[in-house]
């Protein structure tokens, strides 16, 4: 009776956390979105939530990207006002003369808007089945007391992760994107036009569509929800392979309300959202602004970083570190949920990386999917020879590693280099992900049981950097706004890095990656520094030593190891 009382006690204080967080989150929430619908109310269309208005003649294009609508002028004072006033003219006399030929442009234009959106849709279903690859990989990698855990974590992740990104996620993220980013590919949302801090081309957190209502109850806005939360729940995954066996499970649900609703989706917002981060190639002459593709730094550092300030507040899992330091290895307990995970998690990447073109109208899918797999087994070969080099055996932990770290590093520049330059980002992250995993075990004393820290911190960080590095200019003309017609005195010149003739992008890009990881690990730190003192986050030793399955969840993952058979 004492130990129960004991335990709720001990739980007390950490429910009313989580209590106090989520009512806050609400209650902010509620507030944001009454400001956000009616300032919506004045000065923004009406959205479409049926999709009935979204993707007219204005969405149809040539192969190049160029529309055959031509725009209305507004700067009377601009030299070729007069030129492109009588174009426009011109423009509107012919299309009254022909309403049929108007009609169709607005019917191919609707189609193509479908098509991405079913291509998008697609994608993010792929994304989404990553979790299964993530709950296999992480629990066959931990010990067999701690699985009904570590699945446990897993789910909740995706529940109450997304939950926090649907109340102020999504807007923190989203709710300017049509100032400096519209996703044209899907239509335009043009009410999601507001900053809640900055303006302009100084934008640092969104500030419509809290609650998905207002501008994003919109059809393309929906699309863009279903794809963008995948990925923010992509974030919160990672943290579990690196704290996983001595949380506790109400504090690990703060941490996955922090990463849906603050950590990810403001950081989030600065490249992807029209942010400050996207634009410093107009602002500060950096290239083509921040860029990364499908989030090596935007998801996976942010993840992998936030990974590393918990595994340090929370210490090492008991016996992980002898006297002396002598480092004890807890073998992995299922390797074949190992590699099963991995290629789930490969086959959902084809959904990671193609998919965030946004559209099958842009044609470089098929690049970035052969990119994406040369980089997932260059990464991996490199893993299992070096580690076959150090220590006399190939380990398929580590070539697992390897292949996650190649396909982590290779998914900021996947769209912008070429297949030879995928090898190389693939090999270098295989040689980073296993320094990696010894310099945390060994200098750094950081105890993360299934490498999170290495293959989504370290090698998210090498996959920005490498944008500036390998980037060919074959695409990405006028990304950020910079360069639609010309860049570096080439016509059609996309994101081009230091290899190719282009240091300001590099500079960029390795500005941007480490603030990512300074953002990540700082904003996490100091958060749970606090939340820890109030109340430890941790197990209790004796829970830790039995095993969090039936202490933490009253049941153990294989009962058939702790019930002694009936007899017969």
């Amino acid at each position: 009776m004492t130990k129960k009382s004991d335990s709720r006690r001990l739980r007390r204080p950490l429910s009313l956390s989580i209590f106090m967080f989520v009512l806050a989150l609400l209650l902010t929430a509620g507030m944001l979105s009454a400001f956000s619908t009616r300032c919506f109310a004045d000065d923004a269309p009406k959205p479409d939530p049926a999709g009935v208005a979204t993707g007219d003649k204005t969405a149809v294009v040539d192969a190049a990207g160029n529309s055959f609508v031509v725009p209305e002028p507004t700067d009377k004072a601009a030299p070729d006002y007069a030129t492109n006033k009588k174009a426009f003219d011109e423009y509107q006399a012919q299309a009254a003369k022909e309403p049929l030929a108007v009609k169709l442009a607005d019917s191919v234009g609707h189609v193509r808007v479908a098509t991405n959106f079913a291509w998008t849709l697609n994608t993010g279903y792929l994304v989404l089945f990553m979790q299964a690859g993530f709950a296999l990989l992480t629990c066959g990698l931990v010990r067999k007391k701690n699985v009904a855990h570590l699945m446990m974590l897993n789910f909740a992740a995706y529940v109450f992760a997304f939950l926090a990104y649907y109340a102020v996620g999504y807007a923190f993220q989203f709710g300017a994107v049509a100032i400096n980013a519209a996703p044209t590919n899907l239509g335009r949302i043009p009410g999601l036009n507001r900053f809640l801090i900055g303006s302009g081309q100084w934008g640092f957190v969104g500030g419509r569509g809290f609650f998905l209502v207002g501008p994003a109850y919109d059809s393309a806005s929906n699309c863009l929800t279903l794809f963008e939360v995948v990925f923010m729940e992509t974030a919160g995954y990672i943290i579990v392979g690196a704290i996983c066996e001595r949380i506790t499970f109400w504090a690990f649900l703060l941490c996955e309300l922090f990463i849906g609703a603050i950590l990810y989706p403001i950081s989030g917002c600065w490249p992807w959202g029209g942010g400050w981060l996207s634009q410093v190639g107009s602002t500060l002459n950096l290239g083509h602004g921040y860029v990364d593709f499908a989030g090596s730094t935007v998801v996976h550092a942010v993840g992998g970083f936030c990974a590393m300030a918990l595994a340090i507040i929370l210490g090492p899992r008991l016996g992980k570190y002898g006297p002396g330091g002598r480092i004890r290895v807890f073998p992995a307990h299922n390797i074949v949920y190992v590699v099963t995970g991995t290629f789930i998690l490969l086959f959902g990447w084809m959904g990671f990386n193609p998919g965030s073109t946004l559209g099958a109208t842009d044609l470089r899918i098929s690049v970035v999917a052969v990119n994406t797999n040369l980089a997932a087994v260059a990464g991996s070969a490199t893993a299992m020879v070096l580690w076959y080099f150090l220590f006399g055996k190939p380990d398929i932990t580590m070539a697992c590693n390897g292949m996650l770290a190649g396909l982590v590093a290779i998914t900021a520049p996947c769209a912008f280099v070429s297949p030879t330059s995928a090898v190389i980002i693939g090999a270098l992250a295989g040689l980073l992900v296993c320094g990696g995993v010894l310099f945390n075990d060994r200098v750094l004393k950081v105890d993360d049981p299934c490498g999170a820290i290495s293959v989504h911190g370290y090698c998210g960080w090498l996959g920005a950097v490498s944008v500036g590095i390998f980037a060919d200019g074959a695409y990405g003309a006028g990304w950020n706004g910079v360069g639609a017609t010309s860049y570096l005195g080439h016509a059609g010149q996309g994101v081009t890095g230091l290899l190719h003739g282009d240091t300001r992008q590099f500079l960029c890009q390795l500005m941007g990656a480490t603030l990512y990881a300074v953002w990540a690990f700082g904003a996490t730190y100091v958060v749970f520094w606090c939340v820890n003192k109030v109340k430890s986050m941790r197990v209790a030793p004796e829970v830790e030593e039995q095993g969090l399955d039936v202490p933490e969840f009253g049941m153990p993952a294989y009962p058939e190891d702790a019930v002694a058979p009936a007899s017969y």
